[in-house]
């Protein structure tokens, strides 16, 4: 891992764009497909999921940034395979959902437990962390405000999730309290230029805040 995150600091040129998200909607849409999930599937419907079946949504529409960096040039992927970074002992690895636009909520909350379970247990397989297109690392769970990520290579992006708070926010002229969460894309500036990440970013931002959408 140390040599991982190293070669791609030094030799990926990095760039970040962050946004703030209401996530009114997104905490309505958890209220509503929760229960369904938990009766088909036997989990609990995460955030983290919610959050992966956007992103994957989003990447098929901008598939640069669902590209890789091949070394001399730029390699397009044909599937949009959503990996989540986990915490295991003295190390992260990523879990991978494969052709995560393809599936619906149930089936990735049931990948994501499955591979949080033996991950923890360290009984990951090699086919469970490869072939990532794409990366989220969301440590919201330990009320992190805000943070930027370092790219997996060869993935050109990987988004960077905070924890979801109330804050006060200008609505219509006055002042409401809604749920607010910063997320930070991390961009290999090889592959993207600034206005292809915001582009993303915008877009992805849209459909968090439409999530039933």
């Amino acid at each position: 891992m140390a040599e991982r995150t190293t070669q791609s600091w030094t030799t990926a040129p990095h760039f970040f764009v962050s946004r703030d998200v209401d996530c009114t909607e997104l905490v309505a849409a958890r209220k509503r497909f929760g229960p369904e999930v938990e009766r088909a599937r036997g989990v609990k419907l995460t955030f983290t999921d919610l959050i992966t079946a956007v992103v994957a949504q989003t990447l098929r529409k901008h598939p640069r940034m669902n590209a890789s960096w091949t070394g001399d040039t730029i390699k397009a992927n044909s599937e949009v395979n959503v990996g989540l970074a986990m915490a295991v002992t003295d190390a992260v690895v990523v879990g991978v959902i494969p052709r995560t636009d393809g599936m619906g909520l149930g089936d990735i909350a049931a990948r994501r437990r499955d591979l949080t379970e033996r991950a923890r247990a360290n009984k990951l397989q090699p086919a469970d962390i490869t072939g990532a297109t794409f990366t989220i690392s969301n440590l919201g769970m330990y009320n992190v405000d805000s943070f930027t990520a370092i790219i997996v290579p060869p993935q050109a992006g990987i988004l960077a999730v905070g924890a979801m708070k109330d804050r006060l926010v200008p609505v219509m002229g006055g002042i409401a309290t809604k749920p607010i969460m910063t997320i930070t894309l991390s961009c290999d500036h090889r592959v993207l230029d600034g206005a292809r990440g915001a582009a993303f970013m915008h877009e992805l931002v849209e459909a968090l805040q439409n999530p039933a959408l």
